[in-house]
């Protein structure tokens, strides 16, 4: 029989869709799963998106140029310039997701064996990322008791070796919500100026941030223009994860057209689905606010919840829709896996996501969970109650 290849067999399973078969499973037993695993927003797409693709008299679904449309790039380019980022469509290449835009800045800018500088926990995917890419992670710890604040920078420069090409951060923070200041960011941008590096910054919650906080991107910083790379996508902002639809934007030339050539080998994003992010950016302000507004009332609902619970310890989100707790158990997977099989009040259990998934560094995680609060506050409160309940159960 054929072998598998090594890359292939260290392709990491993603923990929030792992336990998927467990969920399946336990609805065909008549259980009412409520899903806190996935960032999957419960927030409407907005109609003039919709009704972009609903009214569109196209004859022929032909491909579109490979870096996107250009007519979508200048309006992508108008978009972020109304948040003080200043680029033009030539710096933006239409990704299929932000996903692929990771992917093409990983291959872009490092080779097999080079190494790349994560704060962990970090969103899960960058691990299959990186090992698709034959890159190495290179975790730098972050605390829950910090709220998932940046390490300190001497942490970073101690990791640097010649094999290290990029720091990349997510901001606000997927699964810790933690929103990065600018005084980190000016940090970040002198450790990779002295050391001759990219800053990948993926900024796809760029529009949630909480409490009268706001959101500094990497590409506001003047004199980083040859270091930085942001990846973007429509998903989360517009409710639209299923469009695949993001961006890389930088101002440097030479990582453009070096990720026009990966690009050209996929041939283009999809027609219809740029038409619909097209015209989702003229959704009118009106509607962020409401959505912010309802994602504050929700953390805020959950994390009071949660704060109920015994043992329990919660980061606060600053942005995002995502939370890590830490429980009072030993094994994050197996309490997951045991809610999904053994478990169900009144006819419902609850689905999370286990965190150690989100850490590179073997053993960190394990009793951390991470909740996405994508649901009405009514079903959260449902869900805290049901996850207080099996602990009981769980740890009796």
């Amino acid at each position: 029989m054929p072998s598998i290849s090594n890359k292939g067999q260290q392709m990491p399973a993603s923990p929030i869709r792992k336990l998927v078969p467990y969920a399946e499973a336990a609805k065909k037993r008549g259980v009412n799963v409520i899903h806190l695993n996935i960032g999957q927003p419960d927030i409407k797409t907005p109609k003039v998106a919709l009704d972009a693709v609903r009214n569109h008299n196209i004859e022929v679904l032909s491909y579109s140029m490979t870096e996107g449309s250009e007519e979508y790039r200048q309006k992508i380019a108008a978009y972020y310039a109304k948040k003080d980022i200043h680029v033009s469509a030539q710096e933006i290449i239409v990704t299929t997701g932000g996903s692929e835009a990771l992917s093409f800045a990983m291959g872009t800018i490092m080779d097999a064996g080079d190494e790349i500088i994560i704060p962990e926990p970090f969103y899960a995917n960058y691990n299959g990322f990186a090992t698709a890419m034959g890159v190495n992670v290179v975790p730098i710890a972050s605390s829950i008791d910090e709220n998932f604040a940046l390490p300190p920078i001497s942490d970073f420069e101690r990791l640097i070796s010649p094999k290290t090409k990029a720091i990349l951060i997510c901001n606000p923070g997927n699964p810790t919500g933690y929103l990065y200041s600018k005084e980190e960011i000016e940090q970040l941008a002198a450790l990779v100026k002295k050391h001759n590096l990219f800053l990948i910054a993926d900024e796809v919650y760029r529009e949630f941030t909480y409490d009268g906080r706001e959101h500094f991107s990497i590409l506001q910083l003047g004199g980083l223009d040859d270091y930085a790379i942001v990846v973007d996508s429509v998903s989360k902002r517009y409710s639209m994860c299923g469009a695949r639809i993001g961006c890389l934007v930088s101002k440097n030339k030479e990582a453009i057209q070096t990720a026009l050539k990966f690009a050209q080998a996929r041939l283009s994003p999809p027609t219809f689905a740029q038409i619909a992010s097209e015209a989702a950016l003229e959704t009118p302000q009106e509607y962020f606010d409401d959505v912010i507004h309802e994602y504050v009332a929700r953390r805020n609902t959950l994390v009071s919840e949660l704060k109920k619970l015994e043992g329990v310890k919660v980061a606060v989100p600053q942005g995002a829709f995502y939370c890590v707790v830490e429980l009072p158990i030993a094994d994050a997977d197996d309490f997951a896996q045991w809610l999904l099989e053994n478990f169900e009040m009144e006819g419902s259990t609850v689905m999370v996501a286990p965190a150690a998934g989100f850490y590179a560094t073997p053993g960190l995680g394990k009793n951390q969970i991470r909740i996405a609060y994508v649901l009405e506050k009514e079903q959260l409160v449902k869900a805290v109650q049901i996850l207080g309940a099996a602990l009981k159960q769980y740890n009796a």
